[in-house]
């Protein structure tokens, strides 16, 4: 999909009556401060979505016993990373935060289920992506973790929870990646993905289009190509609590749908 056919099709956000919702594959942390064709289909739909009231993003970078929300103002800006140009550790993303926002996610979701934090901030998985969608940096931004110790179910269940605040305004973001295994990058394979990433990653999109929610709960279970394609479920859950928002009239459209360095999906998607 192209800039052209990107553009046309986020026009619809305006006539939207509840917030769209993305998942963003965010990949390296360079993407920040590179100009590139994924951060530039960030920039025209940040440019098309409706303003939301505040944001909710469900970062790969952030895994906790329990799950939290961000309930300080304002967040910090996390340089959660190593062996980057210096540029990367000045960049700061000074959005606000919002304790009342907090105080509302938490009751959808129920206070036994999830606490307020005051310690975290913004880490990468959110601020490199925002810095594109919203690069002014107005709207209160809150993060809510991954809670390690549950099932991919379980995310997926959370995320159905959340689907009211799309008619309250607040835009959702799931940023992770569809396929991440780090240990298998090949930095002389830039542009492609191998063939088991591949296969992997049209597997994935084949169980989103059809809802085959079973499929994309046990992904464990199909086969080495997916073994190999989420060695560790961190960047695949954000995509699970997106998808769990999804109502039965809601489209999905997919963008950024390539790979980097052979084990890397940048594919992404937004639902409306």
């Amino acid at each position: 999909m192209n800039l052209n056919d990107l553009h046309k099709i986020a026009l619809q956000f305006a006539t939207t009556q509840q917030m769209p919702i993305l998942f963003l594959g965010h990949g390296s942390p360079m993407n920040a401060i590179e100009q590139n064709v994924f951060n530039q289909h960030w920039q025209q739909i940040g440019k098309s979505l409706p303003k939301p009231n505040a944001i909710l993003c469900v970062s790969a970078h952030w895994e906790t016993q329990g799950t939290k929300i961000t309930a300080m103002d304002p967040p910090a800006t996390i340089h959660d990373f190593g062996g980057f140009p210096n540029a990367l550790y000045e960049i700061s993303y000074p959005a606000p935060g919002s304790l009342h926002w907090a105080q509302e996610i938490q009751k959808e979701l129920g206070q036994s289920t999830v606490s307020l934090d005051f310690e975290w901030g913004l880490d990468h998985g959110t601020w490199s992506v925002l810095m594109h969608l919203y690069p002014e940096a107005s709207i209160p931004v809150l993060q809510l973790s991954l809670d390690y110790g549950k099932s991919p179910e379980y995310h997926y269940q959370l995320g159905k929870q959340l689907q009211q605040l799309r008619s309250k305004g607040v835009l959702i973001v799931g940023s992770g990646n569809m396929v991440h295994n780090l240990r298998r990058m090949n930095w002389h394979q830039p542009q492609s993905g191998y063939d088991w990433a591949e296969e992997a990653n049209t597997s994935l999109k084949r169980f989103i289009k059809m809802d085959a929610t079973d499929q994309l709960l046990q992904y464990h279970n199909l086969g080495q190509a997916l073994q190999l394609a989420i060695p560790t479920p961190e960047h695949y859950l954000p995509m699970l609590y997106i998808l769990g928002m999804k109502t039965a009239k809601d489209e999905i459209h997919f963008f950024n749908d390539s790979f980097v360095f052979g084990s890397i999906s940048m594919t992404s998607f937004w639902i409306h």
